[in-house]
């Protein structure tokens, strides 16, 4: 959540900001949010005014029957009585007054960064870097979805008959593969130290707004409706809440959490061959990790975070490009955003696997997350996470680029987690 003081100091720059992220009504959300602030405002130094008139006359009344003045006294009374009801029907407004005021403020986006480029769409996201041999394979190759049949490792068929679309049963090896990707992941994290955690995949309404999932995804979560719940789109969600309402010390920084869990995500509306197979599920497993840090040493841990990204594709013998995303393309909570995409062999095209961003003080200011600098002023801490990694399309493109004649190898660094060195 935008900080209110940045909207009514730098009313311009955060037009500019939202209008960068294609937001409608940049301008006029702007207007309503400065409006909204100035009644708020107004109401709290009337009521401040109020009480203060009220507490004066209430010394006042005591002073006054000391020195027998019982008319006088009634008289102040009947005045406190009336500014009474009066602080009451302006506490009744200023908390309607904020009410409208936090709505508006939690359908406002992240600012993005300077260095985020102008763009409406995927296609304006700039590639920084790419990394690894493109596989050259000719049509016999096949893609994951027939792979997946072919081995027997994968049914979707099942899935649709105990859940639905979306939610596929790992057989076998194929399952076996799974565990190795998430414990493979989960090592690497905690060589890098992070601390591992295990969180709830259920989560509550304040923990949804606390990390801008809601309001900009309602509707896109699975939504337990009797607890009032939601299952989780991501681990993020739950790990950063762990710190919500929390004052840091400088030496417990930087927060460094890496979890696993199994995602959901209605994904409605989406249909057509890019989807296909395990292109996009409903439920999938993700490694997340999640840092909290000072302000001026967040960039530097994105770019260390990155790395770590990319450190574990490589180690998967994936080609990989990191792209940094657009003004239109960037996720609601990000100022900046990397993503990470592998390419499938078989597909020819990219495939998404990992986002890393930075959030800046966005998530912080809804979570009331702060520390204390040096001179003990509370200040808002900064927060990142980066899926390390999402496996659904690192399988599809493990089985796609590293199909052979005599069956799926695989990668040698996952062997001593898998057991076996091919899917035949």
């Amino acid at each position: 959540m935008l900080q209110i003081s940045l909207i009514r100091e730098h009313k311009q720059r955060v037009i500019n900001g939202l209008q960068k992220k294609n937001f409608k009504n940049a301008e006029q959300i702007v207007e309503q949010v400065c409006a909204e602030d100035e009644k708020r405002r107004e109401n709290q130094t009337e009521l401040d005014n109020t009480l203060a008139e009220s507490n004066r006359l209430a010394k006042e009344i005591g002073i006054l029957m000391k020195e027998g003045k019982k008319d006088q006294a009634a008289e102040a009374k009947a005045k406190t009585a009336s500014l009474k009801e009066k602080s009451k029907e302006l506490s009744e407004n200023l908390k309607e007054s904020e009410s409208r005021l936090q709505k508006l403020l939690y359908e406002m986006p992240n600012l993005p960064a300077d260095r985020v480029p102008a763009g409406k769409t995927a296609e304006d996201n700039v590639v920084l870097l790419q990394d690894g041999e493109i596989p050259d394979f000719d049509d016999s190759f096949l893609p994951h979805w027939e792979l997946i049949k072919k081995y027997d490792i994968v049914d979707f068929e099942l899935g649709v008959k105990i859940t639905g679309a979306g939610f596929p049963v790992y057989k076998g090896k194929g399952a076996r593969l799974q565990r190795a990707l998430i414990n493979f992941f989960l090592d690497e994290a905690t060589k890098a130290g992070y601390l591992e955690i295990q969180p709830p995949i259920l989560v509550n309404e304040e923990s949804c707004l606390a990390t801008g999932q809601l309001p900009d995804k309602e509707g896109q979560m699975y939504f337990a409706n009797e607890d009032k719940l939601y299952l989780i789109p991501t681990a993020e969600v739950p790990i950063t809440n762990l710190y919500r309402d929390t004052i840091l010390k400088v030496d417990q920084l930087p927060i460094k959490n890496v979890g696993y869990t199994p995602c959901f995500r209605r994904e409605a509306g989406s249909w057509g061959a890019h989807v296909r197979g395990l292109n996009r599920l409903h439920q999938f497993d993700k490694v997340e990790i999640v840092q909290i840090t000072q302000p001026e040493k967040s960039y530097e841990t994105l770019e260390q975070m990155s790395a770590h990204i990319q450190g574990l594709l490589k180690k998967l013998e994936l080609p990989y490009r990191v792209l940094l995303l657009c003004g239109g393309d960037i996720s609601f909570n990000a100022a900046l955003c990397y993503d990470m995409e592998v390419f499938s062999g078989a597909q020819k095209r990219w495939l998404e696997v990992s986002s890393a961003s930075n959030f800046e003080t966005f998530q912080a200011n809804r979570l009331k997350l702060r520390f204390k600098d040096e001179n003990g002023k509370s200040q808002l801490l900064h927060t990142l996470n980066g899926s390390a990694l999402a496996l659904p399309r690192i399988m599809a493109a493990l089985l796609e680029n590293n199909q052979t004649p005599e069956g799926i190898r695989i990668p040698k660094v996952l062997q001593a987690y898998t057991g076996f060195d091919l899917i035949s």
